[in-house]
């Protein structure tokens, strides 16, 4: 499905790019399952972009609210598993 990502326009073209690949893996950990280290290697670049917790959460609600995907509880699952797992929710 298409889905408009919530993104700041203070954001570089770069930033833009890898916080829409971040929430293309949610979607996908949802519809199909991601590899756990593709997974926090994106909310890693994601977490550099939105560093702040309430920034993250208000784009993360917006996000919910599109898609009906939480990523809270993807990344929450992706910390509790082993690396190399496949993540599917």
């Amino acid at each position: 499905m298409n889905y408009s990502y919530p993104i700041n326009e203070a954001w570089t073209t770069k930033e833009i790019i890898d916080v829409v690949n971040y929430y293309a893996m949610i979607e996908k950990t949802y519809e199909k399952g991601v590899l756990k280290q593709d997974l926090i290697v994106a909310y890693n670049r994601y977490k550099e972009i939105v560093p702040s917790k309430s920034e993250e959460k208000q784009l993360d609600k917006q996000f919910e609210k599109q898609t009906g995907y939480v990523p809270y509880h993807v990344i929450k699952k992706a910390k509790d598993l082993d690396l190399k797992n496949l993540i599917k929710m």
